[in-house]
Order: structure tokens, then sequence, then C-alpha cells
């Protein structure tokens, strides 16, 4: 699987499953930490967790490990690396206070729309 299409799962697994505020950010060019950050929050820490459990099960349909995850204690920050990618999923008032975008705002927006369901669809 590419990394295009490692991207294209994820954004999508999260889409499916109504993960809010989708994001995808290249910083490649900036880090060593990895190519891409994606960014996304739940409606709670269930939701949360719910969304990294997806985005992790579809990815091991394809064969693909996390290298490690991590989370605080009550679910509201989840970290799953997959080495080139890495996926943030927060419960929406932690997603506030760390601000991951504003950190990384030299990165390269992705467009992701694309691969996201319309609103009433």
């Amino acid at each position: 699987m590419t990394e295009q299409e490692k991207l294209e799962l994820i954004v999508k697994t999260l889409d499916s499953k109504r993960g809010e505020d989708i994001q995808a950010i290249k910083i490649g060019d900036l880090t060593i930490l990895a190519d891409y950050f994606v960014i996304a929050n739940g409606t709670s820490n269930t939701h949360a967790r719910t969304l990294a459990d997806e985005v992790e099960f579809q990815l091991s349909q394809k064969g693909i490990e996390p290298l490690r995850r991590e989370a605080d204690t009550g679910n509201t920050w989840i970290i799953l690396d997959y080495g080139d990618i890495i996926v943030h999923v927060f419960y929406k008032e932690t997603r506030n206070f760390y601000q991951l975008e504003g950190l990384w705002a030299d990165g390269e927006q992705v467009d992701i729309s694309p691969l996201l369901t319309k609103e009433g669809e």
C-alpha cells in the first residue's frame, strides 16, 4: 500500500465514523517525525476512541500495524504512529487546547475534500 493510499484510507475511515474537522498536513519538509499528520476530533472521549480503533482496524486489515499507539487515560487524545503518517484523534476541547494546526502552520494543507462524504449523502 502506497503512502497516498494509506492516507486516503485513514481519511475515509475517520469520515465514515463521523470524525469532525478532519485535516491532513504534509510535514515531511519540516521534520523527520513523519510525512503527514492527520488530525480529527470526536464529539466525546468514547467517539475519539472509536475513531482511533476503527483506523487501526482498517489498516490492520491491510496488514499495516501502528509502530506505536499512545493515549491519555481519558481517551481525549490518541496518537497512532504509522511511521510516515501520524494520526491524532482528539476530543474536541482537547484539540482546541493543543492547537496542532497552529503549531504546524508551516506545513502544507492537503486537500482531502474529494475523500469526504458530503453532508446529506
